[in-house]
């Protein structure tokens, strides 16, 4: 496995340019790319500018910033030094708008590069990723619903980076119940309003890295309906204009804490009072979830790309540790006769820990690329409403399956090291630390389950599902006759089929009792990703294999054919060993409620 790679011995993290080029050259629909005038040697040019800007400014202050965290006084937040002078590199350097519009200053570059440039920054260090993320997710919501008053007035700050932005949704309360807000707003004048209550876990909120903050804040108008349904969205400055015409003004906008938190030291966990802040709708009246979906759709693409970068942290330094440590001898054997003991690297179980890494980083990242093609296609005008729908359904299987499976990696990188990743020195228990949120904002893991079950299969009568399953019908037809995949295709296939089936026998229990959908939500949703992921290590494969057969492995992506054989192989080990765990996830949903259900907890 090791002389397949490239040598993570010198080094915390390097970016994963060649897979990233195998899957924008080779793996995309031609249709996603014909919308934009880039080539891809443009995009790989920024995307390898990108990786060096984080494996020299961000790897090297990633356990710094973790120790140095962040300081709360009296209503001001400081981050570290480090992370706050690579930030303004980073924003000045013009990263911050790379898939934003040219009008307010963006680079209009696609999805399929942005979201590249995403992993690379959360796998760097995951605490700095996240003020861009979130500014850039509010721009969309600005950029969708916003006013062009709006747009005009904040856009361009937001995306130079001068100013950065949040999302204010959760209250203490009501956590991910948002139909249980408190935040009122009251209208004062024209598009204006005064917004009042407090929200908790905001993150950047506060901090001294940019010279605005803009918080997108839900709140209930006076007389709105009860619920989600009467909830409207406004832009909320911390500053205001002065009479200078400079942004100046405090208004009433107050961090009254942070918290002490489990990871993500170095990224500032905020509650936020507004306290008569003056306030601007974005959208309609009674509106705000639409809007703020835009964002948080936006944010939960993030945040899969976020395990799928925490996978890939984990497998580059649990590589680099097991072919250097040594400990035992081979069952099979000795293998490193000049040392007293052989390198982790030989032991069965060791490999099995890094190649479900390698397996997961890799399948979530063609599961990322393709989402990002079909959201660069959503950006464009006449959309057919099947990619919509197809998107719409792979993004919560990505956000709750990819974090999922990040953790999990994670936590093997602390095996790998033993003691050795219990400790902090190692850097691998940050790893976990840091990660271990993603799999509970935008969204738990749960909320995805039951978003993607009820709302996205259920809720369009199967009809998204089928948009899927119909490439892999499709996958599985065309190569079923390919020597390395045709009996995995034809175990896909059948998955496949079974998948529609698993659909109808849990609408049935549903439609008696609701809460039959809730009990199987979670386990259909990590049988939908095991599944999912399948399809597209199958289709890596047979693509690699296709390549090595034309003898295209000298091409603009640099293909080598260790690295399209090494596709091969591990294709056959997710097929061997991680495709069969949606058989216990299927067998699990089959049960029903009733021993979920069954004892009681207090309630009546």
């Amino acid at each position: 496995m090791a002389d397949l790679v490239p040598d993570y011995s010198a080094t915390d993290y390097l970016a994963p340019i060649t897979d990233m080029k195998f899957l924008i050259n080779e793996m995309s629909d031609n249709t996603a790319h014909c919308h934009s005038s880039v080539s891809n040697e443009d995009l790989f040019f920024v995307l390898e500018q990108g990786a060096r800007f984080a494996e020299e400014e961000l790897v090297p202050i990633n356990a710094s910033g973790d120790s140095e965290g962040c300081q709360f006084d009296n209503g001001n937040v400081t981050i570290p030094t480090k992370l706050k002078s690579a930030f303004r590199k980073y924003a000045d350097a013009g990263w911050m708008g790379l898939s934003m519009p040219e009008q307010w200053g963006g680079q209009a570059l696609p999805e399929r590069l942005a979201i590249c440039v995403g992993e690379i920054l959360t796998s760097a260090n995951h605490a700095f990723s996240m003020t861009p993320a979130l500014t850039m997710s509010a721009c969309r919501a600005i950029i969708g619903h916003g006013s062009d008053e709006l747009k005009e007035t904040y856009l361009q700050n937001m995306i130079s980076g001068q100013w950065t932005g949040t999302m204010c949704l959760t209250e203490s309360h009501c956590g991910s119940d948002l139909g249980l807000i408190r935040s009122s707003a009251e209208k004062i004048s024209g598009n204006g309003y005064r917004i009042k209550g407090n929200k908790i876990f905001i993150s950047s909120g506060q901090h001294d890295a940019s010279e605005n903050i803009i918080h997108l804040v839900l709140a209930r108008l006076k007389g709105a309906p009860k619920g989600i349904k009467g909830l409207s969205l406004f832009l909320v400055p911390s500053k205001l204009l002065d009479d200078s015409n400079h942004w100046a003004t405090p208004n009433a906008v107050h961090c009254i804490g942070i918290e002490e938190k489990m990871g993500v030291h170095a990224n500032p966990t905020c509650t936020m009072s507004f306290e008569g802040s003056e306030g601007y709708l974005i959208g309609q009246q009674n509106r705000g979830i639409n809007a703020m979906f835009t964002m948080m759709n936006e944010m939960r693409l993030g945040a899969s790309m976020q395990g799928v970068g925490l996978s890939e942290r984990s497998y580059q330094k649990s590589l680099a540790y097991a072919t250097q440590r040594t400990q035992m001898r081979s069952l099979s054997g000795i293998k490193s006769p000049d040392k007293e003991a052989d390198p982790l690297i030989v032991h069965p179980d060791i490999r099995r820990m890094i190649l479900t890494q390698k397996v997961f980083a890799e399948g979530g990242r063609a599961l990322g690329q393709f989402c990002a093609n079909l959201l660069d296609e959503t950006h464009q005008a006449n959309v057919s409403k099947e990619k919509v729908q197809l998107l719409d359904f792979l993004t919560p299987i990505a956000k709750g399956f990819c974090t999922e499976t990040g953790l999990e990696s994670a936590s093997h990188a602390i095996q790998v090291y033993g003691g050795h990743g219990f400790i902090k020195e190692s850097g691998v228990e940050q790893l976990y630390r840091d990660g271990r949120i993603s799999t509970i904002y935008e969204g738990t893991t749960g909320i995805q389950a039951l978003d993607l079950l009820g709302r996205k299969v259920l809720g369009t009568q199967g009809k998204s599902l089928l948009s899927f399953t119909k490439l892999i019908h499709t996958l599985c037809q065309t190569h079923k006759s390919d020597p390395n995949m045709g009996t995995h295709l034809q175990n896909l296939s059948l998955y496949s089929k079974e998948w529609s089936e698993i659909t109808m026998k849990i609408a049935e229990k549903g439609m008696r009792d609701a809460d039959e959908v809730g009990a199987a939500s979670f386990d259909f949703l990590m049988y939908s990703g095991y599944v999912t992921l399948g399809y597209f290590w199958a289709k890596m494969a047979v693509t690699a294999q296709n390549l090595l057969h034309v003898g295209r492995t000298a091409t603009s992506t640099d293909l080598q054919p260790a690295f399209l054989e090494a596709k091969i192989n591990n294709a056959q080990f997710y097929f061997d060993r991680i495709l069969p765990r949606a058989l216990s996830h299927k067998a699990i949903l089959l049960t029903g409620k009733d021993s979920l259900m069954a004892q009681s907890y207090g309630t009546t």
